[in-house]
């Protein structure tokens, strides 16, 4: 399988989250339902790890790259409660979409520190996104 079908699986395990989570967090702290889901999360991907790799890979990893990994499970912590919070505070319909402003600062993030290519195609979809996700969190005057 090539990327497409793999961001697809991901945006359907995404999707079921969202829903999961928003029946997980009621009437408990959000930050611990955070932590719960984190520890599953951990034990789930050690498994897949140890069952997919020799474990002894670990010790060639540079500094380098236990820097990065680590920033990037420090940002996916801060994401996870933040998301958690949101999912405990509004409707799941509204928050989701809100997260997916996340693709938004991907294309400008990678423009601006991976020095990727900035395209009309990246311009017209990210507005299409942002506009998307107004248009959804938009609380009606009926509602």
């Amino acid at each position: 399988m090539n990327w497409i079908y793999w961001s697809l699986l991901s945006a359907l395990f995404a999707g079921l989250t969202a829903i999961l989570a928003k029946v997980g967090v009621a009437g408990v702290d959000s930050n611990l339902a955070t932590a719960v889901r984190t520890t599953v999360i951990l034990v789930f991907a050690w498994v897949i790890a140890f069952v997919t790799t020799k474990p002894a890979v670990i010790l060639d990893f540079s500094g380098r790259t236990w820097l990065f990994l680590t920033l990037s499970g420090v940002a996916t912590g801060l994401s996870w409660l933040c998301y958690f919070r949101a999912l405990q505070l509004g409707e799941a319909s509204r928050v989701a979409p809100v997260d997916k402003l996340s693709v938004v600062f991907v294309i400008l993030l990678a423009a601006i520190f991976l020095r990727e290519k900035m395209t009309l195609q990246h311009l017209l979809g990210g507005l299409l996104i942002v506009s998307g996700a107004v248009v959804l969190a938009w609380k009606s005057s009926k509602a």
